[in-house]
């Protein structure tokens, strides 16, 4: 199993590519290392988070929504991260309540532990615990469906949504990662768990087969197959139009219905990926995915 000790998060944030974190003894999580504007915080282990809220114009809190969270990656900054993976217009047209928390300051950067605390993680943030502190005051103000909860995220952001699904499974429904990696493979989940996840395959910074440092593309779905108990061989298809070859398999049949679906970015880089699938966008794919299931598997 890949430890934390041997994790090296990146972020690609207008065209440059973070590299390096060093391990460092002094596990500081307090220093300013991001900028974003009008933000909601929550005091959680005596440390104020922030987290940025989007509330659809289309929310009367009539009818209870679905909530989405979404991650930004190593280095970044919820504020940037809202823009960058813009899911804004799909929360007004769908009605949902849309959430990209901010990652804490450790020697300078930002960053998410998808494990639980132990030697072995980049810092002594509680993520998991800020991530339910922010499901518990949103569902205190807004009439939220518990059962449609969705995480997902790009590279460090998109192993976070892993976590979650592997350690916090009693409030996450469906999950997705874009350019990112499974660091566990002996999570406690504790029911079928949908997942897509979308990689290139000349991803520099998060290899798609893999390296010493991070589990494949391959290791990852493997891993959610087989929980699942969904079919091995899967139903491919493919499309050129967007300018790159996108492949797609679906994995389905799984315990409660639930499937694990996987685009393949022929070429694609470390990004959340701006080409369409059959005219769907990166976003558009996860929506359309995780929205199909809540927490006792396909609606």
């Amino acid at each position: 199993m890949i430890t934390m000790k041997k994790i090296l998060y990146f972020l690609v944030i207008s065209s440059s590519v973070l590299l390096g974190c060093k391990k460092d003894d002094n596990k500081d999580i307090n220093s300013s290392c991001y900028s974003n504007q009008n933000v909601q915080t929550i005091l959680h282990n005596e440390e104020n988070r922030e987290y940025v809220l989007y509330i659809p114009n289309s929310y009367n809190g009539t009818t209870a929504v679905p909530l989405f969270l979404n991650f930004h990656g190593y280095g970044g900054s919820a504020s940037e991260f809202i823009d960058y993976a813009d899911m804004r217009s799909l929360a007004e047209s769908h009605t949902f309540i849309l959430v990209y928390p901010q990652g804490s300051c450790l020697d300078g950067v930002s960053h998410w532990n998808p494990s639980l605390p132990g030697g072995d993680n980049k810092s002594e943030a509680d993520d998991f615990g800020f991530v339910e502190a922010i499901i518990n005051e949103i569902s205190s103000q807004y009439n939220l469906d518990t059962e449609r909860i969705y995480a997902a995220g790009y590279s460090n952001g998109g192993m976070m949504a892993y976590g979650l699904a592997n350690y916090k499974s009693d409030l996450i429904s469906a999950v997705g990662s874009v350019s990112g990696t499974i660091i566990d493979l002996n999570g406690t989940t504790s029911h079928p768990m949908p997942v897509i996840h979308l990689h290139g395959t000349s991803d520099g910074v998060i290899p798609y087969n893999g390296n010493t440092d991070y589990n494949s593309a391959q290791t990852a779905l493997d891993y959610w197959i087989n929980f699942n108990n969904t079919i091995t061989n899967p139903i491919v298809n493919s499309d050129s139009n967007g300018g790159i070859t996108i492949e797609h398999y679906r994995y389905d049949q799984g315990n409660n219905n639930v499937s694990v679906e996987h685009y393949k970015y022929i070429g694609g880089d470390h990004v959340w990926f701006p080409y369409p699938y059959q005219g769907q966008n990166t976003s558009e794919l996860i929506w359309n995915f995780v929205s199909q299931y809540d927490i006792n598997g396909l609606r």
